[in-house]
């Protein structure tokens, strides 16, 4: 296995500083930076177990706040989508003047609220982002968004949590990109069934290799 590095970085956005966790390996060429969803952060386990699945795969993984703590007590701002993807798309600036990652194809893993700022930022960064992966996704918050994303799509869904999978098939209608929609039977809005997270590990896993490490 190629060496890793994992970093605390500070990304400056909008006066402020965010924190987040870089990591690294000598040979990686892609890179997936997390989006995580409401009430979140940078430390929800069930990101960072996707996160180390990536790694040791080979893909470079950012983990970061969305949000400073003092932000994340309110409840409107954690909706606020538009705070939310003004961030992320700084933070992929902050990775393109960085001379490490400036180069490396870039995707989006985006949980809840985290994946509808996840695409609205891809539909704005256009070819610049490779891939999107959703995991249990409001993309009904970025409806007006999804026929401009240009990334590799894909929605993660668990069977059991019926409105965001109505919520997620209309979404697919609405994407012109290349596109798929894998229901994980039985699964709850937050995967806390036995191998659940694990089917969403390996499903984004097979996606960010197709299409971040196999377009070059």
């Amino acid at each position: 296995m190629a060496d890793q590095t994992d970093d605390l970085v500070t990304i400056p956005v909008d006066g402020i500083e965010l924190e987040g966790e870089l990591t690294l390996t000598d040979s990686a060429t892609g890179l997936v930076v997390f989006a995580h969803g409401s009430g979140s952060s940078r430390k929800s386990p069930r990101n960072k177990f996707v996160a180390e699945m990536l790694e040791t795969h080979d893909l470079g993984t950012l983990l970061f706040d969305l949000l400073t703590e003092k932000e994340d007590r309110t409840y409107e701002t954690r909706f606020d989508i538009d705070r939310l993807t003004t961030r992320l798309l700084a933070t992929t600036e902050w990775l393109r003047q960085r001379e490490e990652t400036r180069a490396m194809n870039l995707g989006y893993f985006g949980s809840s609220t985290g994946a509808a700022a996840a695409l609205r930022a891809a539909a704005r960064r256009g070819d610049d982002i490779g891939a999107v992966v959703s995991r249990g996704g409001r993309v009904d918050l970025a409806s007006e968004q999804l026929p401009a994303v240009k990334a590799a799509t894909l929605f993660i869904v668990g069977g059991a949590d019926t409105d965001v999978l109505d919520l997620n098939r209309e979404g697919l209608t609405e994407l012109t990109c290349t596109k798929e929609l894998e229901v994980i039977e039985d699964a709850g809005h937050l995967f806390e069934g036995p191998g659940e997270l694990e089917e969403v590990a390996d499903l984004a896993v097979a996606w960010f290799e197709r299409a971040l490490l196999d377009c070059g």
